[in-house]
């Protein structure tokens, strides 16, 4: 194309065309394109020697010169320059998108706490005590913050697998050991009938189910199917046929223990006059096998039989014979089935949650049994995941705990109220005790978690605003004013009265043990089990069947309230980078699951040689 500079002086006749070219240019460009040209051509103008006619000849000629280059440019690139356009715009166009989104969900999030306030506050009259108890409204901010924004954000495996190494290699084996010929050689020595009175809810019944059998072994006697105490507390009458399945326990069982449907006739006035009752205050928490044989034996060989009254957690785990204690694993993780209509509604629900018809786990078929059917390969639908979280929150949980929740005055005269009419005995022993005060209890991690601050644990995880979360447990105290936190941020939350009908729920409206077992159900088989309090019998037994059943894909999330306690005592001023660090590694170290350390509970620790095998 030659130098670049001052073209050499055309002949007249093509200078004309040029300059006519030139103006048909100029003539076609748009406002934007006219500036360049302007500027184009003042620029050479400035550089050009020579006289006034040169120097418009050279002008002009460069200017076309200009134009021609970047009209031939803008033609071969045409293509390229929408592509771009049309990447920019899509570009702004989903980012006004995600703006819109995040600002909406925050603004909802933040109407809808605001919305409550003003409700509750204009049905009370009162500016202190009508608000919805917040005691970490900056952090709950930033969790709302933090969701939004991760709206899109693609899912991460969030404590999807249990923190153990080698977690797969244990396997259930409680029921490989079988003992026929021992069994028929002790009844021809059995020592008598042994019968229990269960006191407490569902769980506590369980445990004590799961002991008597191991006594009866221990002590070589038949033993009488379990009986439940009514309680006050409770209120439910529900007896053994109506929680598990009497025939199949009694049958799963029939090698190693003799069990009976009721005590012989010719030993009922021995029951009636309570000449054989032996009742908690005789035998001490976690009693040792030594125990037994001393105070119960000689009671069982004496009448022919022995009534273990209020029996709930009076045996030990250590020291305790191999097989005994394989025993306990075999009743609790085998024998114990819910009855069929509780295994029914179970599987409703687990169904309604997930949205598949088919068992895809052995977890699922150990809990729902033959009422859900099994897992086709055929069948490429996939299931909806969702985590179980067991909210300790009831008002005897709270009253109890001693501990302040950020409700004032009103708050404190309603759980005092509380505990005089059901702690009567725990009032008297605080008169007799040193006082120690909300903060120091809190602090030392003795106060129960708050829905608030179970929605900032959530949140603190990675759990998205998306996350379906089942709600286990009884009513919340403090209502929908004290779930506000919880259902705002994750939206998704469902129980067992919103997945299930009235009709469908009615058989069991009013049996707490009942219902609590659908519960176990859906917390057992969930993907990720959350509990809020690890003394919770509850989450205990869940979280020893994900253990025992799960195959190292059942991970249970347990906060150490202690130091989640000094996380939160920095809530005005923690950033919310530091929150999520510090949350999440709380939980990872109490993710692990570890063998069962000595004297530690194999219903809630079951990897142990008594009963799980390494393979």
């Amino acid at each position: 194309m030659g130098k670049q500079g001052l073209p050499r002086s055309p002949r007249p006749e093509t200078r004309d065309k040029e300059e006519k070219s030139g103006r048909r240019s100029l003539d076609s460009l748009t406002g934007n394109d006219l500036f360049i040209g302007r500027r184009i051509f003042g620029s050479e103008v400035s550089k050009a020697q020579g006289s006034k006619h040169d120097q418009s000849c050279g002008s002009s000629n460069k200017f076309s010169y200009s134009w021609k280059q970047q009209h031939s440019w803008l033609r071969r690139n045409f293509k390229s320059i929408l592509v771009m356009i049309s990447v920019t715009s899509f570009i702004f166009f989903m980012d006004s998108i995600m703006v819109s989104i995040f600002h909406s969900d925050r603004s909802s999030v933040m109407q809808d706490i605001s919305r409550l306030s003003n409700d509750t506050l204009h049905k009370n009259g009162s500016s202190q005590d009508a608000s919805p108890v917040q005691m970490y409204s900056r952090l709950l901010y930033l969790a709302s913050n933090s969701l939004a924004k991760n709206v899109f954000q693609p899912d991460t495996p969030t404590f999807q697998e249990e923190r153990s190494s080698k977690s797969s290699q244990w396997k259930p084996c409680a029921d490989n050991n079988k003992q026929a010929e021992a069994l028929e050689k002790s009844r021809e020595m059995n020592n008598g009938y042994i019968m229990v009175s269960a006191n407490g809810g569902l769980n506590q019944q369980r445990v004590a189910i799961c002991n008597a059998v191991a006594v009866a072994s221990l002590l070589n006697a038949t033993l009488v199917l379990p009986r439940f105490l009514y309680s006050n507390v409770w209120k439910d009458p529900s007896q053994f046929g109506d929680i598990y399945h009497e025939e199949r326990f009694i049958e799963y069982l029939k090698d190693e223990v003799h069990i009976v449907k009721d005590l012989p006739q010719h030993l009922k006035h021995i029951d009636n006059k309570n000449l054989s009752l032996v009742t908690d205050a005789e035998l001490v928490k976690e009693a040792k096998p030594d125990d037994y044989i001393k105070h119960v034996l000689p009671l069982l060989k004496k009448y022919g039989m022995v009534h273990l009254f209020g029996y709930g957690n009076r045996l030990g785990f250590d020291p305790l014979p191999f097989d005994v204690q394989r025993l306990r694993c075999k009743c609790n993780f085998h024998a114990l089935k819910f009855a069929p209509k509780i295994q029914e509604a179970g599987s409703l629900l687990v169904k309604r949650i997930r949205r598949y018809e088919t068992s895809r786990s052995k977890l699922e078929e150990a809990l729902l049994g033959e009422s859900m059917v099994k897992y086709s390969a055929k069948e490429d639908q996939e299931p909806l995941k969702y985590l179980a979280l067991h909210l300790r929150f009831e008002e005897d949980m709270v009253a109890y705990s001693l501990c302040d929740f950020g409700g004032g005055e009103t708050e404190r005269k309603e759980l005092q109220a509380y505990r005089e009419d059901h702690f009567p005995l725990l009032l008297e022993r605080l008169k007799e005790s040193k006082a120690v005060s909300p903060e120091e209890l809190r602090k030392t991690g003795r106060c129960p978690l708050t829905p608030e601050e179970a929605t900032l644990v959530l949140a603190g995880l990675g759990f998205k605003r998306g996350t379906y979360i089942y709600l286990a447990g009884s009513q919340i105290y403090g209502g929908s004013s004290r779930m506000l936190p919880l259902t705002t941020l994750y939206p998704n939350l469902v129980t067992k009265e919103t997945l299930l009908t009235p009709q469908e729920l009615a058989p069991f409206k009013n049996f707490s043990s009942q219902l609590a077992a659908l519960d176990f159900i859906a917390c057992a088989a969930s993907d990720v089990f959350a509990m809020t309090d690890s003394g919770s019998q509850l989450s205990s037994l869940v979280s020893g069947f994900r253990t025992y059943y799960g195959n190292g894909h059942a991970p249970t999330l347990r906060p150490n309230k202690k130091r989640l306690a000094a996380i939160l005592s920095e809530s005005e001023t923690i950033k919310w980078k530091t929150f999520e660090n510090r949350v999440k590694k709380m939980i990872e170290e109490g993710h692990k699951v570890r063998l069962r350390p000595y004297g530690r509970s194999i219903y809630r620790q079951p990897k142990c040689p008594e009963c799980m095998c390494k393979f």
